[in-house]
């Protein structure tokens, strides 16, 4: 019979419930901090700190050191547009391009049957207060090209509707770079129906 010591388990189980690692790779990373404790004293102090010191911004959902995080009370932010994005992630992705210069707000996943993402699982209530209650001119829906993408920037336009701003969405189609014959018949589709003239 295997013996694997209980603290060992945890923490199996624990890295096993990380995004892109199962059983196997849990274990395989709890053994390689093992052999290094140099690295395992690492992660504890970087874990400890980041649980100590990194916040959940109130207004925006990021994570920063300080709430409000450091681009919701920016004050040379326009205030007038508001990014929705999925996760921090995608959030970290914009701000990492340099091209937007407004403010965020990370919806918390988009909506999925299949896993069981509803409405109430997502913070559209609150997305919907903060542009009632902003200055919030323009809404860009950044969320993926994904059929769960779609329909909840489809629900949110909906809900967004009564509140009379403009409602906007990512250019989507061919990545720079990218021959056509690589790409997949949807982003295709995609690139012909958002098509742009030529001047």
């Amino acid at each position: 019979m295997l013996l694997i010591p209980a603290p060992l388990q945890d923490l199996i189980k624990s890295l096993s419930h990380l995004p892109g690692l199962g059983r196997r790779s849990g274990k395989r990373a709890a053994l390689a901090l093992l052999a290094e404790p140099a690295k395992l004293r690492q992660l504890q102090e970087a874990l400890a700190t980041v649980a100590k010191d990194v916040k959940t911004c109130t207004i925006c959902h990021t994570v920063d050191l300080q709430d409000p995080c450091h681009i919701c009370a920016s004050p040379v932010r326009d205030t007038h547009q508001l990014c929705v994005v999925e996760q921090v992630a995608d959030l970290w992705a914009m701000e990492e391009s340099g091209a937007f210069k407004g403010h965020y707000f990370v919806l918390g996943g988009v909506l999925n049957a299949l896993h069981g993402v509803g409405v109430d699982d997502l913070r559209i209530p609150e997305l919907l207060t903060r542009v009632q209650e902003g200055k919030v001119q323009e809404v860009i829906l950044a969320l993926s090209a994904s059929m769960d993408g779609q329909s909840t920037a489809h629900l949110i336009a909906k809900k967004l509707k009564p509140l009379e701003v403009k409602v906007t969405s990512l250019a989507k189609g061919l990545p720079i770079g990218a021959g056509i014959d690589y790409m997949d018949s949807g982003t295709l589709h995609l690139a012909l129906s958002g098509r742009q003239h030529i001047e």
